[in-house]
């Protein structure tokens, strides 16, 4: 049940199996999740409610990640790929739209070839500043792990009213120019039984999926320590026969077990 939280806001590069030599951007406080989901799943532990965080500036994002892109330069060490990620919901940050553009400009500055993406919700999307940032990167991958209302207040306990309906409304805005990250599990939480794999949830994310058109989905267990016991990983096979469902209707599928 130990969780951990980014403590720079620029970190790695790591090896990620997805997104290759990655190099991360962390826009929240170094000190505490900032997210507009509290999952019962986030390696970063819980969202504090009612928290007034101090968030880094554009300025000391931008400095942070200009000595850093030319310290790899400098090593000859190029990233495949520049992440926003971090202690929570990046989006959220209110200059998100003007870092976006500095870390594109850098990018091209340093290592135009590599990508940049981006790890979010998607509750934010329906900002006009947001969603015109959103377009300018290479890669959004955003999350859906809830195919009912149910599940969604269970497992990703959203901050303020939120259904899954207008969830997926903000994910067709994309037009297809997306990929969909799904952590999938069981397991109780706090007197109340969840399971996103069963045939009637499955059967409805499926659907969903059809609707939104992703380029290719994404699809996990638990990997990392949890802010809560009661919490099981889905096994592989199990995992594998959901990526079939997913290549059955047409959308690439990557299973990372």
């Amino acid at each position: 049940m130990a969780t951990f939280l980014f403590d720079k806001i620029i970190f790695g590069p790591v090896k990620s199996r997805r997104l290759g030599v990655s190099l991360g951007i962390n826009l929240l406080p170094n000190d505490s999740k900032y997210c507009t989901y509290d999952c019962v799943y986030c390696e970063c532990g819980w969202t504090y409610k009612n928290h007034k965080a101090k968030l880094h500036t554009r300025q000391e994002v931008y400095s942070a990640l200009d000595i850093m892109l030319q310290q790899m330069q400098n090593e000859g060490n190029p990233p495949d790929n520049i992440t926003f990620a971090g202690n929570g919901e990046p989006t959220v940050h209110p200059d998100f739209a003007g870092i976006i553009d500095d870390t594109i400009d850098l990018r091209d500055k340093y290592f135009p070839e590599a990508q940049i993406s981006v790890l979010s919700n998607a509750t934010q999307v329906h900002k006009e500043s947001v969603m015109g940032a959103l377009k300018k990167v290479d890669q959004n991958i955003l999350k859906l792990d809830a195919a009912s209302d149910r599940l969604l207040q269970i497992i990703n306990r959203p901050v303020g009213k939120l259904d899954t309906r207008t969830i997926v409304e903000r994910l067709k805005k994309f037009k297809g120019d997306l990929t969909i990250q799904t952590m999938f599990i069981k397991g109780s939480f706090e007197g109340n039984d969840f399971d996103n794999t069963t045939p009637e949830e499955l059967t409805a994310w499926i659907e969903l999926l059809k609707e939104i058109k992703p380029k290719n989905v994404m699809i996990y267990p638990i990997e990392r320590d949890t802010p809560t016991s009661g919490l099981y990983k889905i096994p592989e096979d199990e995992l594998e026969a959901i990526g079939n469902l997913v290549r059955a209707i047409g959308i690439e599928a990557f299973v990372y077990a």
